[in-house]
Parts: C-alpha cells; structure tokens; sequence
C-alpha cells in the first residue's frame, strides 16, 4: 500500500434481536472462539497494516472501551467516539468525521467474515486514485443480497448504482459491510437525505452521492464467508465456522474441567467451565464460567452461567452441514 490509512469499525447497535446475551454484552464483544468478535476485526485491519482504528460506540459502549483499552495490547491505537441517536449507518459514519484525516477502512462491528485476497480493495482504490471501494461476496442466495444490498456495475467495472434491500437482483454481487473510502464519503453524508421508509440516513444512498458526484466506486470479491450477527444462531454458526477454519474440532478455553467420560463433539467451550456429568454435548458454544450439571445431552445450544439458548431454531440444517465435524471425546 502507497499511503497510510486508518480504520474505523462501528459499534454501536444496541442488538434486539440477539437477547438475552445483548442485555448483557454489546454484539461486537460477544465470543468467537472465545475471543470478542471486534478483536477478530481488529486483527485483520492490522493485519493490513492499519494501526490507528476509530470504534464508535453507544449500547454499552464503556464494556467496549474497558476491554479493548487503548489498543496497544493488540498492536494498535484506538480511540473511542460515542453515539447517542440512532440515525442510520450514515450517521454514525458521519459521527467519525472529527477522528479521521485519511481513508480509511470501515467494517460494521456485528459481521463476522472471512476474507480472501482483502489487499485487492486496497490496489483498487490506489488504482483508481481514491473513492471507494465495496468488499462484496459471489452470493448465490437471491434472499442473501435482498436481505443486504445489491449494485449495477459498468462493463469497465465500476459501480453505477447501490440500492439497499433490493426487491430484484441482477447479478450475484452482494455488499457485506465492509468498506475503503477517502475523505469525499464525508461531504457526501452531509447530503443525504433521510429514506421514507426507515427515516434513516442509509450509507448506500450516501454511496450513490458519492458516485453521482463523479467519484469512482467499484466492488472487490474479496469476502469468502460472511455471518450477520442478528440472532443467537448466528453466534453459534460464527463460532462454529471459526473452529473448523482453525482445524479444531473441539476449542476450549483454560482453567476448563470436562467429565472424563463427557463426549464433546465440534462445540467452542470457554475458559473456566466446568461439566459435571457424563454427558454429549454437540454442535454447541459454552461462555466463560459456566457449569453444566445437568443430565440431559445438549445440541446446538449456547449456554451461559445465566441459562442457556437453544439455537435449533435459528439454524436450518443446511446451513450446519459445512460445520459439522469429526466425533471428539473429551479426556
């Protein structure tokens, strides 16, 4: 990369919908592979060579800050900006204005992704002299893209339409929540208006001003794998998916005592759990100091020191196969 740049990674939303671990716990610090979920974001922003990192924060956000800190014990410097209306991702990008002097890298702070070849965003952006540059996935789900965003591409490769939650689709080309910018996308909130439908300023629509403006934007398929975080069966499938690109089977945290004849199969167990009996436990996540003494087998739950959910709700068969894994006894 030719020049330096910071990044920016919001989180803020309060979560409704992931109770009752959001009346405890803000999305981006709920567990995967017993790691908070912003920290795995963190890491691939350093891991691009960005060093300074803005978070905005809101719904709990001092649990964010008390956490994390400065930054420095994961190589980094943060800083913290605070966000007290919801208004739409367009807002609180625009809330960062104050913080951020360079482009920058924006993720969406409740996405949990795997990212392949990521420095291409970076070579397109330097190519095409600053605008922005979308990460998007070959999405072969229709409902997937309605459910984010879609966009009309030029046949030289160039964005020439966003538009959120589409009804119709005309390509595969999904946008995922992440994001490369110069300083323009700034300019370009200050003028957007609030949608009828959510009266929101949406960064889509920020996006469109953007290009409507003569800036270049484009896409880059640079996401391999990407989970909303909306309910609990989304942690449990980030968790999960996490594990086996590990090479894991079983990831358990330390200070962790397992019945000698408990059989584990493909769960992220936390530090400090204690399971009494000999039980199966299957398909699962345990949070940090929670003993299990029950004797029922659990599938596809998570369980916590406060109870536990089940996710078998939330998760179609399908879209456990890829995570399903070897049988895994417990010593």
């Amino acid at each position: 990369m030719n020049q330096p740049y910071c990044g920016a990674i919001l989180a803020a939303g309060r979560g409704s919908r992931m109770q009752p671990f959001s009346d405890r716990h803000p999305k981006p610090l709920l567990p995967v592979c017993n790691r908070p979920m912003i920290v795995h974001q963190i890491e691939i922003m350093r891991g691009m060579g960005i060093r300074r990192i803005v978070v905005l924060v809101g719904h709990k956000g001092f649990e964010i800050s008390k956490v994390l800190g400065d930054g420095s014990s994961l190589g980094v410097e943060l800083r913290y900006v605070e966000q007290t209306t919801m208004l739409g991702i367009a807002h609180a990008v625009g809330r960062l204005e104050p913080e951020i002097d360079a482009p920058f890298l924006l993720f969406l702070g409740d996405i949990y992704f795997v990212p392949t070849g990521f420095e291409r965003m970076f070579e397109l952006f330097e190519e095409q002299g600053g605008g922005g540059v979308l990460a998007t996935k070959e999405e072969e789900d229709s409902e997937a893209i309605r459910r984010n965003f879609s966009m009309h591409v030029s046949p030289e490769g160039f964005v020439t339409r966003v538009i959120e939650k589409p009804r119709h689709t005309t390509n595969r080309l999904k946008g995922v929540g992440i994001y490369l910018f110069d300083l323009s996308i700034f300019d370009a909130i200050r003028r957007t208006p609030r949608t009828a439908l959510r009266d929101e300023y949406e960064l889509t629509d920020a996006i469109q001003v953007m290009i409507d403006d003569g800036n270049r934007v484009r896409p880059a398929n640079v996401i391999e794998q990407d989970i909303n975080l909306t309910n609990p069966g989304d942690l449990l499938r980030c968790n999960l998916l996490h594990a086996q690109r590990m090479g894991h089977d079983v990831v358990m945290g330390s200070g962790t005592r397992i019945h000698p004849e408990a059989t584990i199969r493909n769960c992220v167990i936390g530090s400090n759990v204690v399971v009494e009996k000999p039980i199966s436990i299957e398909n699962s996540v345990i949070f940090d100091n929670t003993r299990v003494d029950a004797s029922a087998s659990f599938d596809r739950v998570i369980l916590t020191p406060d109870g536990l959910v089940d996710c078998q709700y939330f998760i179609d068969e399908w879209k456990l196969a890829g995570t399903l894994r070897r049988e895994v006894i417990a010593k």
